[in-house]
């Protein structure tokens, strides 16, 4: 149940992330150059490993990993909000 959660979670994160870099948005710009090596996959490559670390540990039975991506995921989500409406 514990990796069902971590999946949900994870496609979100990705789905927003990738919203977030194709925005166009200025703040973009002002972020790492490493952030735009190969059109922002190694960005998309550290969230899924990431992702993959909390799916390992839950699987080794501990339970504080979800909730410790639960509150990365909720940060995330406001972070997209704030870029894609424009707040920031």
């Amino acid at each position: 149940m514990l990796i069902a959660i971590l999946f949900i979670l994870g496609i979100g994160n990705f789905a927003m992330h990738k919203a977030v870099l194709e925005s166009g948005h200025p703040l973009l710009d002002s972020s790492p150059w490493f952030l735009h090596l190969l059109g922002g996959r190694v960005s998309l490559f550290a969230e899924f490993l990431i992702l993959l670390a909390a799916m390992l540990l839950a699987l080794g039975g501990w339970a504080a990993p979800v909730w410790f991506y639960a509150g990365y995921s909720l940060l995330n989500a406001l972070a997209a909000w704030l870029i894609l409406t424009g707040k920031v």
